[in-house]
């Protein structure tokens, strides 16, 4: 099975993300062009793997402004028509295409609610570019794969951006301008996720566990997998985990632990050896020596999330060649799904 074109777009995001640093003050000042003042929340408006980049946004979004983050519930404005007041309130809406009917619907309607809104499009002129007061324009090229790859580490980054326009943020501009090198470092080394594929490739279910800042990789780690090998994946909390799902993980269960350093690694290796106590197999991803997935050094936790999510991206393609699947064009799927 190929996975060709998943594996090219992979390889696109260093120079990709490297653009979009660049261009980080830019985006800042656009998203503060908008800010409410005084600014009551952020709420972020998305679905699939672009609501895993909402829930980065989130935790970003809340410890830098202090405010209330959260995610929108797009039903409860499309199927119960909710009496919503959004004063106060930036929404930011997430969106590969910008071409879902329901997230362009929302959008619109928050804006109608009172919310100063901002969209986060690959492409300016899609019509949730035209919903929003602001747009941030990802411009990191099509993505043809149906597994999104490129756009979802781009949006990531967007997400840093909204954050910083709301208050300071836990990494500064030098480690920012390295974080694409690090992406670029996993990139060049896919030998330790094709031999963990190798190892996981037939099994049943999978847990990807996190916590804090990685919670959004975990998310999207496991979606990946999903979406690529039809293996029942599960991101989760680390502290979730703990709260009944771990007496699942056992000998045929296996857990990707990622260690993104910061306030979570404690309790993220704390329950990878407990789930190795109940004879799961356990992986972890992280810049500790002993990962079988390793991450480069240096990079403070909220930007491990980026090389973090491109190893599971690899982890994803690998476990579906190893099953014989083709990740470019899984089945039942689709790159733009019309939810209303």
């Amino acid at each position: 099975m190929t996975g060709e074109r998943m594996r090219a777009e992979m390889a696109e995001q260093p120079e990709a993300l490297r653009r979009l640093a660049d261009r980080f003050g830019d985006d800042v000042a656009t998203v503060r062009g908008v800010l409410p003042d005084p600014l009551a929340g952020v709420v972020f408006l998305a679905r699939g793997s672009s609501d895993n980049a909402a829930v980065y946004g989130r935790y970003l979004a809340e410890l830098a402004s202090g405010r209330p983050a959260g995610l929108a519930a797009p039903s409860l404005h499309t199927l119960y028509d909710a009496p919503a007041r959004y004063d106060g309130f930036l929404v930011v809406a997430i969106s590969q295409s910008g071409e879902t009917p329901e997230i362009v619907t929302v959008c619109r309607r928050l804006g109608d609610a009172g919310a100063r809104t901002v969209a986060v499009v690959n492409d300016a002129d899609s019509p949730l570019g035209g919903a929003a007061d602001a747009v941030l324009a990802l411009g990191v090229g099509p993505e043809r794969a149906v597994p999104a790859t490129k756009t979802v580490t781009g949006q990531m980054l967007a997400m840093a951006a909204v954050a910083a326009a709301t208050g300071p943020v836990p990494f500064d501009g030098a480690e920012l301008a390295a974080m694409p090198d690090a992406v670029g470092a996993v990139l060049a080394d896919p030998e330790p996720a094709g031999a963990l594929a190798e190892r996981w490739a037939q099994s049943a279910r999978l847990f990807v566990a996190a916590r804090g800042l990685l919670y959004a990789a975990a998310l999207e780690a496991a979606l990946k997998i999903k979406e690529t090998t039809g293996i029942l994946a599960e991101g989760i909390s680390a502290a979730d985990l703990r709260h009944g799902p771990i007496g699942v993980a056992g000998g045929d269960v296996p857990v990707l632990a990622l260690d993104g350093g910061g306030a979570g690694r404690e309790d993220v290796r704390a329950v990878a050896n407990l789930a190795r106590e109940r004879g799961a197999p356990v992986a972890v991803c992280g810049d500790a020596g002993d990962a079988e997935l390793p991450l480069p050094q240096g990079l403070p936790e909220a930007l491990a999330v980026f090389p973090a999510t491109v190893r599971a991206q690899q982890l994803a393609a690998a476990m579906a060649a190893a099953r014989g699947i083709d990740p470019d064009a899984p089945a039942g799927l689709t790159k733009v799904t019309p939810t209303e």
